[in-house]
């Protein structure tokens, strides 16, 4: 009998607490996201690279990463110009320093390949423009021996982190 009880309280505490949380006017989504309802479509310009040292296909990278991205992670829809939502991009930099050095020499026994990416972002639903933003992102990867062998993947690797961090700023408010 008391089992029964039991679940009977937990039943109806758990209905209780779906009330509660439904009755607070809380927006909640599975994706973390917080993109106002108004908001339908997003734009992605072409992300110029105008860093010193270039990487052949990082524009193309960074740019389709980012739309990869939104599309995952939102319920937009892209559009090719005039979105609610735009992202404007440059490289500005893409540099490898030494991260570690190996002792008794002065070779790098650890390198560090950094990309900065600036973003000028404009919510062309918000009337305040208080969602806008432009600001510069940095990420790096720390890798051993050249570059040349492994950098395609720590491109990707880089501009995965890149994203996430555009797409937090964006629409997650962080």
């Amino acid at each position: 009998m008391f089992k029964i009880k039991g679940t009977v309280i937990t039943f109806l505490m758990s209905i209780g607490m779906l009330l509660i949380i439904n009755g607070c006017g809380v927006s909640y989504s599975l994706k973390g996201s917080s993109i106002p309802e108004n908001v339908k479509t997003y734009t992605v310009t072409f992300f110029e690279n105008i860093s010193p040292m270039v990487s052949a296909t990082l524009s193309q990278t960074m740019t389709e990463g980012l739309k990869e991205r939104i599309r995952s992670q939102s319920r937009l829809s892209q559009v090719n110009q005039d979105g609610d939502t735009q992202f404007d991009g440059t490289i500005t930099n893409y540099s490898i320093t030494p991260a570690a050095v190996e002792a008794g020499s002065d070779r790098a026994a650890m390198n560090r390949l950094s990309i900065t990416v600036k973003v000028k972002f404009t919510n062309r639903k918000d009337d305040t423009g208080k969602s806008d933003f432009e600001e510069s992102f940095t990420q790096f990867k720390e890798f051993r021996g050249e570059v040349s062998n492994q950098e395609t993947q720590l491109n990707a690797e880089i501009v995965k982190a890149l994203t996430e961090d555009i797409f937090n700023k964006a629409f997650n408010n962080w």
